[in-house]
């Protein structure tokens, strides 16, 4: 028995590898946003709280976490005993200025775009040296996922952080700094007076890599032991590798599929219905996706949401019924539209098998393919590809909860709402589910939004894929959650 939970919890001890992407520029938790960065931060640095496998919050700095009776105010209880890296005491003083700080209009925060309508600066208070009570701008159901791994700049600094990270990668993380280079990589040894159970890996070597090829050809030369999330288009090269194992996980990532609800066509909700009934979505999930993905239903509750309501009828091909819906449209004989896209991973290959699904009910689809830059523009309305044009197709990143996927791109004012889609009742539909504060009442405020959507259908949402994370065969304790890569678990066989 005791080998055997050895081998359960791994073997401590070696030198873990990662290969990641080089870091967008000078790291700082307040204002990084690229997946280079944050993969370091998040070995030294930690959250209150980090979401599992099932989407759901194992607590780390915080021990508990409840609301008011209106989810206007969140008490989260802190761990007692925790010291950062520089021997300082963690308190409820640390969380509260990390908070001010990333909710702090004049500052750069890239925690803005979480926070702004939902905790102010000043909202985070300190009840005693270990509670702290978050007071919200608004009622939030879910509010302790903006305050977890979720949120990728959340993780806990110093009260007398005053920048300059690089120099120390200063948090409570089971790992402290030993190196750091920009542009080369970093090392990181086994912090030895970690509050939890210590670390398995004496150290962590990162190397930094420009593009996902040369990353790829390090893992299969041996020279790292682990990447960071790979794009489906290149993840064939690896799966059929001997040396080399995928671990999928499952995501909310997904490709919105936008038709702007108030321009040519798409006025008419009939023929935005028809363009998502000529979709043969099996033919995406196992052909383009490989079988590396979970099947939409044109709303953003993933499959993977605990909210999601798995009984309403999943929306299939029906080619005879979309023709029937484009006749009484007035379009019997199709329309000519482009449908301008950018040039990431799987998209091309949707844009394509979109188009000729749909040239089955006589919509004649133009591809306009465009480099990242040009189709995101300044990303405001009227100067931005993705926000103008008639039909699209969007890359939108995993989320634990589908808070911002609800909102931004959805709710008549929302800043990404390139479907120019306005719904006084789908809004409302919103407000309630963000205030529900148990699973029952989010799940029933689900059903009503996916019921709606699934009608007025401004997107289609055909597709969830898999997080692709390639690891050496001998590699095994990563956990495998969407958010990022934690090694202080990893072993090496």
């Amino acid at each position: 028995l005791g080998t055997q939970k050895a081998r359960a919890e791994g073997k401590p001890g070696g030198t873990v590898r990662a290969g990641v992407a080089t870091p967008g520029g000078a790291i700082d938790p307040v204002t990084y946003y690229d997946s280079g960065s944050y993969q370091l931060v998040f070995q030294t640095a930690e959250f209150l709280c980090v979401t599992q496998p099932d989407l759901t919050l194992r607590p780390v700095l915080a021990e508990s976490w409840s609301p008011n009776a209106d989810g206007s105010v969140w008490t989260f209880k802190l761990r007692k005993g925790v010291k950062f890296h520089n021997g300082e005491d963690f308190k409820a003083d640390d969380v509260v200025a990390t908070f001010d700080r990333l909710a702090d209009p004049n500052g750069a925060s890239n925690a803005l775009s979480v926070f702004k309508g939902l905790l102010s600066k000043g909202g985070t208070q300190k009840v005693d040296d270990h509670t702290v009570a978050f007071h919200l701008d608004a009622p939030n159901g879910s509010f302790p996922y903006s305050v977890s791994i979720d949120n990728y700049n959340a993780v806990i600094l110093p009260a007398s952080y005053k920048g300059d990270y690089e120099k120390t990668f200063e948090g409570t993380g089971p790992f402290r700094l030993e190196s750091y280079t920009p542009k080369v990589g970093a090392t990181f040894v086994r912090n030895a007076d970690y509050w939890g159970a210590k670390a398995l890996p004496d150290r962590l070597e990162f190397k930094f890599y420009g593009d996902v090829q040369p990353r790829i050809l390090a893992l299969q030369a041996g020279e790292v032991d682990v990447l960071d999330a790979v794009p489906l288009d290149v993840s064939q090269v690896v799966l059929n590798s001997p040396d080399i194992t995928v671990l999928r996980v499952a995501s909310t990532a997904h490709r919105q599929l936008h038709m702007r609800c108030d321009t040519g066509p798409f006025t008419d909700k009939r023929v935005r219905q028809a363009l998502a009934l000529s979709i043969d979505r099996s033919k995406l999930v196992d052909g383009l996706c490989r079988g590396m993905a979970a099947t939409g239903n044109d709303s953003p509750f993933a499959p993977a949401f605990p909210a999601t309501d798995k009984s309403v009828p999943q929306r299939v091909q029906d080619i005879a019924k979309a023709k029937q819906l484009m006749e009484a449209a007035g379009l019997a004989s199709g329309f000519d539209i482009t449908l301008t896209t950018l040039r990431y991973s799987d998209i091309p290959g949707y844009a394509q098998l979109f188009q000729n699904f749909a040239k089955e009910i006589g919509a004649r689809i133009a591809l306009n393919i465009e480099d990242q830059d040009k189709y995101y523009g300044k990303a405001v309305f009227g100067q931005s590809d993705w926000l103008d044009s008639p039909l699209g197709i969007t890359d939108y990143a995993h989320r634990s909860v589908p808070n911002v996927f609800l909102k931004s791109p959805l709710v008549s004012d929302g800043s990404w709402n390139a479907a120019h889609f306005k719904d006084p009742a789908y809004d409302g539909m919103v407000a309630s589910y963000l205030k529900a504060l148990d699973i029952g009442a989010q799940r029933a405020a689900a059903s009503d939004i996916q019921k709606l959507l699934l009608d007025e259908t401004p997107v289609i949402f055909s597709y969830f894929p898999d997080l692709l994370v390639p690891v050496r065969k001998n590699v095994s304790g990563l956990p495998p959650i969407a958010a990022g890569l934690l090694l202080d678990r990893v072993s090496l066989g």
